[in-house]
């Protein structure tokens, strides 16, 4: 009976086993914020609230290097980026256990005083990976085997300078380009051939932003925007062609959060004092202001947009704010300035200081339905959450956590 028993349970715990190997395999946020790039999870049946301790540990990992890179995941593996020794590497890791898969060195170390390494977050689009370094250097990479199948540095070949605390944007890929913020003269925006990295167009003579694009489906048309070092700007995917600009948001120290896009309106915003906006694409082309306000000032993180209402760090402040009317719902400090992104309800908070919050997106008022606090060395925990497949991936520079999240 007893050897029955035994049994049983071994078949259990393998189909079990099997089940959550199936869930990391079908977990998916390929590129920086996720599949749509707004920081929103579309996955369901998370914990709605957490215990004191926070939820469970599934593992923990180092070897993520030096650096702020966040993470994609695809097809069971979770891709980043970080810094070890002299060199920047991409780096693919197994989903179920944290183990290193394959680590590829793809361009030289950025070095700053508010921390060494890369800042961007690799692109996953079907077998290939988009990655671009602190120091400028854009490779494409096998997704199997971390093969480098072309690899450029977008400051040289453009003739751009690298900003203050390195090049901290995400490329982002549509159809056959991937394009990037190279900040060149005549050279500010290009767009790349995504199998061989051959120049299809070069657009404008902006500075290079913080700030990763985001498409924009507007007058039957696509356009990519982009928040550089002077302005908001929106472009012709096709032909890199200057559709509007928008530049009251823009601050002169750094541009870095996403912007927000709902229909044809879009939020841009930035700190040190400067606030966001929104404006409208009319169907002339023209961006009409719809408002402008200082009651949302994202500095290294981006807002969700749930329903009516914008959800972002105000500076270190979490603020719910209307988004067609920028009418504030309520403030407050939550876990300290961080990041966050949206999944099944609920903000998945981080601050710099290593605290993680689960907060009720609503309007209403603030609810917090949990909290607990990783380890964290010498430097702010900047590195943005993510959400997939049950787990909560979060990063201390050299160390990977994932936590399950989801409910049982």
């Amino acid at each position: 009976m007893k050897t029955k028993w035994v049994v049983l349970a071994t078949v259990v715990l393998l189909f079990w086993l099997a089940g959550q190997a199936l869930a990391q395999a079908d977990a998916n946020w390929p590129q920086w914020r996720g599949p749509n790039r707004d920081g929103v999870s579309k996955e369901t049946g998370l914990l709605k609230e957490w215990p004191a301790q926070g939820p469970a540990l599934v593992w923990k990992a180092s070897g993520a290097g030096s650096g702020y890179s966040s993470f994609s995941i695809a097809k069971g593996r979770l891709y980043t980026m970080g810094l070890r020794g002299d060199r920047e590497f991409v780096i693919a890791f197994d989903l179920t256990n944290g183990k290193e898969v394959w680590a590829t060195p793809h361009g030289r170390a950025f070095r700053n005083d508010r921390g060494d390494g890369p800042r961007g977050t690799p692109t996953v689009d079907a077998d290939r990976i988009y990655a671009l370094g602190g120091s400028g250097d854009l490779s494409c990479l096998e997704a199997g085997s971390g093969k480098i199948v072309w690899t450029k540095n977008v400051l040289r070949e453009f003739g751009g300078s690298n900003i203050q605390w390195g090049i901290s944007e995400s490329p982002l890929v549509m159809g056959n380009k991937v394009l990037v913020n190279a900040g060149g003269r005549n050279a500010s925006i290009v767009a790349l051939n995504k199998e061989n990295g051959a120049v299809i167009w070069k657009s404008q003579s902006d500075e290079a932003g913080y700030s990763s694009a985001i498409p924009l489906q507007v007058n039957g048309g696509t356009q990519v925007v982009f928040f550089t070092a002077q302005r908001a700007l929106g472009l012709d995917v096709n032909d890199g062609r200057l559709l509007w600009e928008y530049g009251k948001p823009a601050n002169n120290v750094a541009n870095v959060a996403t912007p927000i896009v709902r229909g044809n309106r879009v939020f841009i915003s930035s700190d040190y004092g400067t606030g966001g906006g929104v404006v409208e694409i009319k169907a002339d082309g023209r961006a009409q202001e719809i408002y402008f306000t200082k009651d949302m000032r994202n500095h290294h993180s981006s807002s969700v947009l749930v329903g009516d209402y914008l959800y972002g760090f105000s500076s270190s402040i979490l603020t719910a704010m209307k988004f067609d009317t920028g009418e504030i719902a309520w403030r407050d400090r939550s876990v300290g300035k961080g990041s966050l992104v949206y999944a099944d309800g609920n903000l998945y908070c981080f601050s710099e200081n290593g605290v993680v919050g689960l907060v009720e997106a609503t309007p209403t008022g603030y609810h917090e339905k949990g909290r607990f606090r990783i380890q964290q060395g010498e430097l702010p925990t900047w590195t943005h959450p993510v959400v997939a497949g049950g787990r909560l991936y979060l990063r201390d520079q050299d160390t990977i956590y994932a936590f399950d999240v989801k409910q049982k």
